[in-house]
């Protein structure tokens, strides 16, 4: 069966259906990782964007649920060069195709990924359609709809959760959190409690915890109303930002954000530790980034750079246990190479509490 993807430029490529029969719309992006196409798909920070692979096969090793960042899928697409015909992993319960289905998401495949993505590095990320027929409005209908802001508060959990353990207490505050790194803070035996987006200090701070983690999720940071949670926790413990949290822990501490022409979403970027030169190769997925002049004045100073564009990718507070990073240190997909950022928010925890001890 046919079906189209239309770019709010009038492009428009032809290619076959599968997934759910729907049509959707959102911004198209493209994710330039070998591997992980369900980690990708099922993770939060893609939510209302419609997801192009830049590998050209994709679906060779079905679906499993052992490798979901979340419940439930929110992409609001995927597109795909060739889909694979037949998957085969002992590892799969289902395929790719079948897995879209079930979510109600639409896929293309037949789509030359390679030529799209070169016009999305030059004319940047766009919005897009996925429809079955190409009438004369198409585009001037998807020119005149608006993209919703409100990702995170659908992506963000509903009520506070524990995920107990013996170590250290960490509140998880959930903008639309990856499951690596819930995994990730379980290695480190940490004590959780998963909180809204929307939580306010003074709940957080009433559960006593030894650190806070403000997490990835979808979206423009200047969307969600968090800044002054994240002012008043920063001054009384250790607090540890990834991606979207990232962005927030900067916003808050009187930086400001732009939004990317095409962003970063793959997991082969290469990131420096300025102090010690120190280079990573790491997962991302976003299309905003903290804007280093912006930082001339704050107390606020940068640790990581993308080695490529020179973006920030990490930050951390001069006067306050506090500091992020705009790469995801739980892969998932992706190298491990900085795994090694959770062990410093350990750290950062362990040496407050000592200070306190005193």
């Amino acid at each position: 069966m046919k079906r189209y993807l239309v770019l709010e430029d009038g492009n428009i490529y032809p290619g076959q259906a599968f997934g759910a029969s729907a049509s959707t719309i959102g911004e198209l992006v493209f994710n330039t990782g070998m591997s992980g196409y369900q980690e990708s798909i099922t993770d939060q920070s893609y939510n209302g964007e419609i997801l192009m692979f830049t590998y050209p096969l994709i679906g060779n090793y079905g679906i499993n649920p052992d490798d979901f960042e979340s419940n439930a899928p929110t992409v609001k697409g995927v597109v795909v060069h060739e889909l694979a015909r037949r998957s085969n992993n002992w590892r799969m319960n289902t395929s790719l195709d079948d897995y879209l289905k079930e979510n109600k998401i639409p896929g293309i495949s037949g789509i030359d990924t390679r030529a799209v993505t070169r016009h999305i590095r030059t004319k940047g990320a766009m919005k897009a359609v996925m429809v079955d027929e190409v009438t004369e409005s198409t585009v001037s209908d998807l020119l005149k709809a608006q993209l919703r802001h409100d990702q995170v508060a659908v992506s963000t959990t509903d009520e506070a959760y524990a995920v107990p353990a013996t170590g250290k207490k960490v509140v998880v505050v959930d903008f639309g959190l990856k499951n690596s790194i819930i995994r990730e803070l379980n290695k480190r035996n940490c004590n959780l409690t998963v909180v809204p987006a929307d939580t306010d200090a003074k709940t957080i701070l009433d559960l006593d915890p030894d650190g806070v983690m403000l997490t990835n999720g979808p979206g423009d940071p200047k969307d969600v109303d968090a800044l002054e949670m994240i002012r008043e926790v920063e001054a009384q413990v250790p607090l540890f930002g990834i991606c979207l949290g990232h962005q927030l822990f900067a916003l808050a501490n009187g930086a400001d954000t732009f939004k990317m022409k095409f962003g970063h979403r793959g997991f082969n970027h290469p990131v420096r530790e300025l102090s010690s030169g120190r280079i990573d190769f790491t997962s991302q997925n976003h299309g905003y980034a903290v804007d280093s002049e912006s930082l001339k004045g704050t107390n606020l100073e940068v640790t990581h750079e993308e080695i490529n564009d020179h973006t920030v990718e990490g930050i951390r507070h001069k006067i306050y246990s506090a500091f992020s990073v705009q790469f995801h240190p739980d892969a998932a997909p992706g190298p491990h190479d900085a795994d090694y950022i959770f062990d410093s928010f350990i750290k950062m925890m362990e040496d407050n509490a000592k200070e306190k001890a005193k």
